[in-house]
């Protein structure tokens, strides 16, 4: 409609001009079809991955609108698109200058390229750069046969490997360790070669799966992963060294079995790369669900990695941003002071045990026990909140276990309020007492209490405790009716029944009490019992 060319021209495809390297003031694009919901996912996405490209591109193609008579209403073919032709694959930006590498590489001789993108085929030449890591070719743009790549990341200890089939190179399209490095030529034989530089950053649009059978300084053969089974994916390179090039003797292409065999999974997306991508997302909220994590990653990558992996993944980038599970243990004792020193008042009692090595104390380190802190504005609050306190555990699931203890309180107007927190082995009577000890000590002092809790052993033990200062008059204990309901519904089926047990449970008096448990009764008295 803005060209007015409606009912001439339809869109064919959109595009997006998606960023696959950043390097300082320099940004080289590839076309990236958009067909899905997935595919705009990834737009967003590399948005966020890419902050530094401020302005997004989406490119329209047009084509010709077919008449019924079989004809087209008009004879050339239109692009919408400010970023150029379609067909080319990378593009650059006319506002920020191109990464051009300063050794233009020989070429050999030319071959047809399928981009496997559904923009079009591409005749070029492929660049064979022997004994150097030499560039990135334009991404969609050949089979990329790489070779090995040792990985020296440095992972958190928690991490461990999810199988024995992740390989210990990285082979993906275009990035290469080995002493062989392919790019290509697009239409316009404009290299699409470039040096690695620290800094440069990148996305993988495809990769394939292949086996480097013969490497050595006059010879290079890959075969596909699943050669023999039906693929026959295979690459011959050789050294011409009258004119110093190598050249491709043999190439049986394109890398077909991606589709069928790799396509569920993907042995080079291993939980490192998917780490460096889902990083945004773990850093803007800790608590993403790894489903949520898996889909993005299957449809930015084109490979759906398995739930192990992208857990795994989350695990690396959750200790690249917040530590690993041992740092924050070990943060704790700093963490205690600077609240002491920043909030005065703050309660911290911090529990340690020794840890001994042949039998011996060893002085120098300890094993975290159990931590009770509170902060002063919420010792204030509890002086204007009613006369009760409600206490629960959760488990904690991180690498250490363990169980967060926690009082409520609730103002005038039934706004609920934590007053005290503890970390804890777990819940029983010592770890119940060593919270309740210090929550009536440093916040709940006044006489008179109602303590509302579930039915657990360790709490009854801690607030029946001679010293302890939970017993009547001093406080008054009640059971939580949401815990008490759960237990009744395991029993009795039926809503009707645990409806009526919580309303006589939050009568206000004995009569509206006596009506509801009369009901009760009516319906069945082993309910009452």
């Amino acid at each position: 409609m803005k060209l007015g060319l409606e009912g001439a021209k339809r869109v064919k495809k959109f595009f997006y001009r998606i960023p696959i390297t950043v390097l300082q003031d320099t940004v080289k694009y590839d076309c990236f079809t958009i067909g899905s919901d997935e595919d705009l996912q990834v737009m967003f996405l590399c948005r966020r991955q890419f902050p530094e490209v401020r302005t997004p591109e989406l490119l329209a193609k047009l084509v010709d609108v077919v008449s019924s008579s079989g004809g087209s209403n008009r004879n050339a073919t239109t692009e919408a698109a400010a970023a150029g032709s379609s067909s080319r694959p990378a593009v650059a930006s006319s506002s920020v200058p191109v990464y051009e590498p300063a050794v233009q590489p020989v070429a050999s001789p030319s071959f047809a390229v399928d981009l496997n993108d559904g923009v079009g085929d591409v005749v070029g030449s492929v660049d064979i750069l022997p004994n150097a890591l030499q560039g990135v070719p334009p991404v969609g743009v050949g089979d990329g046969v790489l070779g090995d790549v040792e990985e020296d990341d440095v992972e958190p200890d928690m991490i461990e490997d999810d199988s024995g089939d992740e390989l210990d190179a990285m082979r993906q399209e275009g990035v290469s360790g080995h002493s062989v490095g392919f790019g290509a030529r697009d239409a316009e034989g404009t290299a699409g070669l470039t040096e690695f530089q620290v800094g440069q950053q990148f996305h993988i649009r495809r990769g394939v799966q292949y086996k480097v059978v013969e490497s050595d300084h006059r010879r290079y053969v890959g075969k596909c992963s699943e050669f023999g089974n039906g693929y026959t994916w295979l690459i011959r390179l050789s050294l011409r060294k009258r004119k110093g090039i190598w050249e491709v003797k043999r190439y049986n292409g394109p890398h077909t079995c991606l589709a069928t065999s790799i396509s569920s999974d993907h042995r080079s997306l291993d939980y490192h790369v998917i780490s460096a991508f889902v990083m945004p997302m773990v850093r803007a909220d800790a608590s993403v669900r790894i489903k949520v994590l898996l889909n993005a990653t299957a449809a930015h990558f084109g490979f759906r990695p398995t739930y192990r992996r992208v857990w795994m993944a989350k695990q690396k980038a959750i200790a690249l941003i917040y530590g690993d599970w041992d740092e924050s243990y070990n943060e704790l004792p700093r963490w205690v002071l600077g609240d002491q020193l920043t909030m005065p008042g703050t309660v911290a009692i911090l529990r340690t045990s020794p840890v001994r090595v042949s039998g011996q104390v060893d002085e120098s380190q300890a094993f975290f026990h159990r931590l009770f802190w509170t902060f002063p504005p919420l010792i204030q609050a509890f002086r204007h909140c009613k006369p009760l306190v409600s206490i629960d555990g959760t488990h904690l699931y991180g690498k250490y276990g363990g169980t967060l203890l926690i009082a409520i309180a609730q103002d005038g107007n039934s706004n609920i309020l934590p007053v005290a927190f503890a970390l804890v082995e777990g819940e029983n009577a010592e770890s119940w007492s060593f919270f309740l000890s210090h929550l009536r000590q440093h916040v709940t002092p006044q006489p008179g209490l109602l303590v509302i809790s579930d039915r657990h052993n360790g709490i009854k033990a801690a607030l029946e405790a001679p010293d302890g200062g939970w017993l009547p008059p001093s406080a008054y204990r009640a059971f939580c009716i949401r815990h008490v309901a759960a237990n009744f519904a395991l029993t009795f089926k039926g809503k009707d029944a645990r409806r009526l047990l919580v309303n006589a449970a939050y009568a206000k008096t004995e009569v509206e009490f006596d009506y509801w448990f009369d009901i009760l009764q009516s319906k069945d008295p082993a309910m009452c019992e």
